[in-house]
């Protein structure tokens, strides 16, 4: 199996002013690109040759798990965008989350608290558990939650590649233009 670099939803630069054109083609089109390319070349002849990406994650480890597991994580990261996105959550969705954290407003202060404490690369992921209830978890470098056992439905990318281009230094800044870009209507169907 060959893996592939998925196809936006929106063009490059869609997405400005949030995240720029220039972001977006060295994020996606390089650094997406490279763990794509890098995996394809490690996993001829390997078990993990005829595996999804979800079955490379939740099993292997060094170099595989972190190149399938950084495809997935940008995967999921990027398909949560969209040029009409922010605004709020709806429905079910939005019931989940007030019962999980009061309201959105705690939600998304809880969120952003964990996207800009995590130290040094990683992520910051909204997750359902197996009793249905939400959680904000950190996950350093490559980490995933499926690796535990949860359901992803968010997730904040704080490698600098993400956002040094925009706001150097300034994750904060890119933290909080990121709830402006979301687009609520796919986050909410992965609930």
């Amino acid at each position: 199996m060959s893996f592939e670099l998925p196809q936006l939803p929106y063009a490059l630069d869609a997405l400005a002013p949030a995240i720029s054109k220039k972001t977006l083609e060295f994020h996606y089109g390089k650094h997406h690109q490279a763990y794509v390319n890098n995996l394809n070349g490690l996993i001829p002849g390997t078990p993990y040759e005829q595996m999804s990406l979800e079955e490379i994650i939740k099993s292997a480890e060094g170099g595989i798990f972190n190149n399938a597991a950084q495809i997935w994580n940008h995967s999921f990261y990027f398909s949560s965008f969209s040029p009409q996105g922010g605004g709020e959550p709806e429905g079910l969705f939005l019931t989940a989350i007030q019962q999980s954290f009061g309201s959105y407003a705690e939600l998304k202060d809880q969120f952003s608290k964990a996207a800009a404490s995590l130290f040094g690369s990683g992520w910051a992921w909204l997750v359902r558990k197996n009793n249905g209830a939400l959680k904000i978890i950190q996950g350093s470098n490559a980490e995933n939650p499926l690796r535990e056992g949860l359901v992803p439905i968010l997730t904040c990318d704080v490698w600098e590649h993400a956002y040094y281009l925009d706001y150097q230094n300034r994750r904060p800044d890119y933290i909080k233009a990121f709830w402006d870009i979301i687009d609520w209507k796919v986050v909410g169907k992965r609930f």
